[in-house]
């Protein structure tokens, strides 16, 4: 065996100070995520004491999601800073990270039948009711994030605490469908959960969440085969998930009435919604190219919209670093990285959703960086096959009357730059 020499030494030494001095910044910023169920909980027990005067409170989870977060992310800017290479395992290692996304769900569940017991009061007007189930519906939808960072991870009591997670919006499949489904065919068209361009929100939501569920269930039911066993056994994950999840509905039901299960519903229905228009925003668009075997190419960062504005990224365990998430999908939220390369969202996650409510809006912000992303060749991009003759039309007008202005205004600019260059 080789011996070290001192310069082997020294470098060595060097590492581990270099390593020992470099201290998460956020390290206690990421806080931020578990409190959001504990201000609900806050915000609908206000409101129980004194429903008449404090009745904006019923609003909290819309107000937190469309309004406070965007406008925090605008004013305290983005974060394009890495965690350094010999720090990776030291943060991966430290179980302070996955306590956090553990933290979030008591509170969850306890906020969720608080928001039930409300909603089911006789004297509760319908305005309020209505605040509250998108209230509850907006963080249960936050906590399918948490879901998801728990759900990647290989232990068994990470993969239930995920279960837990999602049951609340009813869509503990989801597990299943994301590392399974989505992971292997993300950016293509065969994947439910990666939008096309000059596709709505509206078209895609009835497409991604009937072509998720029955993706969970083909993956589910193949898995089982394997190992010889039918979709009615123990071991089924979907059937695990459905038990917990009938499991909430019943200790909820339980203590506020049948009369809650319409609320669940609904909330649930929302909260999965904020999820799948984040998976809309997310690869929109964006496509992975086949070889000449007709294979496609290997994810790489430029098939994820990113974005850096921190306090979505405190929120939503760094999902919007989402190009290093597919490259590594078990790396811990705390370890992932920004990648300049990737095509970059022009606001946060959070800020997206309400343009992706509104088609004309979501169009004219993003058909254009995708077609930037393709350098023009539209061709290269998911489109909607519905519209693909309109849009490669469209597009390819543009892209020609771009060259035609460039031609007539680019001389004196590329003599200009060429002189620069040359000075």
């Amino acid at each position: 065996m080789n011996a070290k020499t001192p310069d082997d030494v020294l470098n060595q030494t060097a590492n581990e100070q270099r390593k020992s001095k470099w201290k998460d910044p956020k390290r206690y910023k990421w806080l931020l995520s578990p409190a959001l169920p504990v201000i609900g909980i806050a915000a609908l027990s206000a409101y129980a004491i004194a429903p008449k005067k404090l009745r904006a409170l019923a609003w909290t989870g819309p107000l937190l999601v469309h309004g406070v977060i965007p406008a925090l992310d605008r004013m305290i800017g983005e974060d394009e800073t890495n965690p350094p290479e010999d720090a990776i395992r030291e943060l991966e290692s430290d179980p302070y990270y996955n306590l956090i996304s553990k933290a979030f769900i008591p509170s969850q569940w306890v906020m969720t039948i608080i928001g039930a017991w409300l909603a089911t009061r006789k004297n509760v007007p319908m305005m309020d009711r209505v605040g509250l189930t998108l209230s509850v519906g907006a963080l249960n939808g936050i906590a399918i994030v948490t879901g998801h960072e728990l759900g990647h991870k290989h232990e068994r009591h990470n993969r239930v605490s995920a279960m837990f997670a999602l049951a609340p919006t009813f869509y503990t499949h989801f597990a299943v469908e994301h590392n399974f489904g989505h992971h292997r065919r993300v950016s293509t068209p065969e994947d439910p959960a990666s939008s096309r361009m000059g596709e709505s929100f509206w078209k895609f939501l009835p497409r991604t969440v009937i072509e998720g569920f029955k993706s969970a269930v083909e993956i589910e039911t193949k898995r089982l085969e394997r190992k010889g066993k039918g979709f009615w056994t123990l071991e089924n994950e979907l059937l695990q998930g459905w038990a917990v999840t009938a499991g909430f509905v019943g200790l909820t039901t339980a203590i506020c009435g049948p009369r809650a299960i319409p609320f669940l519903v609904a909330q649930g229905a929302y909260g999965a919604s904020l999820l799948e228009v984040v998976n809309y925003v997310e690869h929109y668009g964006l496509l992975r190219q086949k070889d000449e075997n007709g294979k496609y190419e290997r994810t790489s960062p430029e098939h994820s919209w990113n974005s850096n504005f921190v306090v979505t990224n405190l929120v939503l365990y760094q999902l919007q670093r989402h190009s290093d998430h597919h490259a590594f999908p078990t790396r811990s939220f705390q370890a992932l990285r920004h990648f300049p390369e990737a095509p970059q969202l022009p606001g946060g996650y959070a800020s997206m959703l309400l343009p992706a409510y509104i088609p004309s809006w979501w169009f004219a912000l993003m058909d254009q960086r995708v077609v930037d992303h393709y350098q023009g060749d539209i061709t290269k991009a998911n489109l909607d096959p519905e519209r693909r003759e309109e849009l490669i039309k469209k597009w390819s007008k543009v892209s020609e009357a771009q060259i035609v202005d460039s031609a007539e205004e680019g001389s004196p600019a590329e003599d200009s730059m060429e002189g620069a260059a040359v000075a």
